[in-house]
């Protein structure tokens, strides 16, 4: 593809993970820019409520296939040269940073630079029981994270006493190749996400939006990152949203997104298909 007003990237969650190893080398081959994995830990039969505002049910069964998110990266960083690999979201704050930090830079590493970590703080209040955390903390647990991960990508010897984390002299090596390090994307609707981002983030990621509601949250964006003295230059604004013509790109240009996830396709066995009819839509 030749440079475009956004960058388009690859929803995996919309698809049989059967397709993924496929469409990951098809996207690489076309010239999309980016592969999105959802991610959980684990599913539990009593799961309630959903991330999309307004639905009361989860949006997937508890029997919905999960992999490890880094480790399938990996391998599909092995199936590609250029396409960037994802997380949509990634559940950090079930996580000790030493394990997600070490997950990221390994994937930044065998990928040559192609990591993006994007991070969320859960809606699956069965998933934190399951694991015997407190969902409660998990803004917190977060919060402190993100921090420690940044701090051990970037930081020769690293000593943290946090309210979730407490650690001394710890050395993390090697560092990423993406310096400072693997661009965070902090994912969620929520006006406590979206300070989050701003706040901590390298960029924001959210579900699926036209570009009215793409709009609305680029400006909550502006200004939260307003109150810190800062603006969205150089701020990654990624939303899932269509693609059904050329001037859509420009589109989602102008409302201040940089990125748009997609899924182009209805049926699983169509989405090699979907991608090649985008690929040839964004290239005319």
């Amino acid at each position: 593809m030749h440079e475009l007003p956004v960058a388009i990237g690859v929803a995996f969650g919309a698809v049989n993970p059967y397709f993924h190893a496929e469409l990951a080398t098809l996207g690489d081959e076309l010239g999309f820019e980016s592969v999105w994995l959802p991610e959980h830990l684990v599913f539990t039969t009593t799961m309630q409520r959903s991330p999309y505002a307004g639905q009361a049910h989860p949006p997937v069964p508890p029997e919905t296939p999960v992999f490890d998110a880094f480790a399938y990266l990996a391998f599909l960083a092995g199936r590609t040269q250029r396409i960037r690999l994802a997380t949509h979201v990634y559940n950090i704050g079930l996580r000790h940073p030493f394990v997600a930090a070490r997950a990221v830079q390994t994937l930044d590493i065998v990928s040559g630079g192609r990591a993006i970590f994007g991070v969320g703080a859960s809606w699956l209040e069965q998933e934190w029981n399951a694991a015997e955390l407190d969902f409660a903390t998990r803004a917190g647990r977060v919060d402190e994270c993100i921090e420690v991960c940044k701090r051990l990508w970037t930081e020769p010897v690293v000593t943290h006493h946090g309210e979730h984390f407490t650690f001394d002299g710890v050395v993390f090596e090697p560092k990423p190749v993406q310096q400072p390090h693997p661009p965070v994307l902090v994912g969620g609707e929520s006006p406590a996400a979206i300070r989050r981002a701003a706040r901590l983030g390298d960029g924001w990621v959210g579900m699926g939006h036209s570009f009215e509601s793409a709009a609305r949250h680029v400006d909550a964006l502006r200004a939260a990152r307003a109150r810190d003295g800062r603006n969205l230059e150089g701020f990654d604004v990624t939303v899932g949203g269509a693609i059904t013509t050329r001037d859509d790109l420009d589109r989602w240009r102008d409302v201040g997104v940089t990125r748009v996830i997609v899924s182009p396709w209805s049926r699983g066995r169509e989405a090699a298909s979907g991608l090649r009819r985008l690929a040839d839509l964004v290239s005319a």
